[in-house]
């Protein structure tokens, strides 16, 4: 009879200790970009299209006429709902394909939380609202990278571009003429 063995885990060093710290400590606010890009639900595909491409963002977030979130619309949403049918964007409500009543984090919320959403949910976007539900942000996975890579020692962010290949020495100046 063999039973399932509990999983090892090996301590973790002084840099995830330090990583693990800063994603406790630090609030989600101090990772957004900019105000939250917002528009209204009678807005159509076509516009929502056009903020998404005009900004080069990857999501806007829809708020009621109470100016309460009422969901979210990813380019996610554009792929899975909207492409493929034939559907007129001029006229049609981005109500009717976004994400409804989207999970949401507030601004004090502590980025592990945010990244502990993003990895059960599947989030690659987490709206961010105040007290009475406005949304004031919008933290992305992409923001949680920059985060983490801004946490890491120089010597790691300087390593080759394909750890799989030898630095060329032909581009370094090394090879023969």
């Amino acid at each position: 009879m063999s039973g399932a063995q509990p999983l090892e885990r090996e301590m973790p060093s002084a840099g995830s200790e330090r990583i693990l710290k800063a994603m406790e400590t630090e609030p989600v606010s101090s990772l957004v970009q900019g105000p939250a890009v917002t528009i209204g639900p009678e807005a159509t595909i076509q516009e929502a299209v056009e903020c998404l491409q005009g900004m080069h963002i990857g999501c806007v977030l829809v708020a009621g006429s109470d100016g309460k979130l009422a969901g979210i619309f990813t380019e996610r949403d554009l792929l899975n709902r909207v492409a493929g049918r034939r559907l007129e964007w001029r006229s049609t409500r981005v109500a009717d394909y976004m994400t409804r009543d989207p999970e949401s984090l507030r601004p004090d919320d502590r980025i592990v939380w945010a990244l502990n959403l993003m990895h059960v949910g599947g989030y690659r976007h987490v709206p961010l609202v105040d007290a009475s539900d406005r949304p004031v942000g919008v933290v992305s996975v992409k923001d949680i990278v920059s985060f983490l890579v801004e946490l890491f020692p120089a010597a790691v962010l300087n390593l080759p571009p394909d750890p799989h290949r030898a630095p060329d020495s032909t581009l370094s100046g090394g090879g023969e003429d």
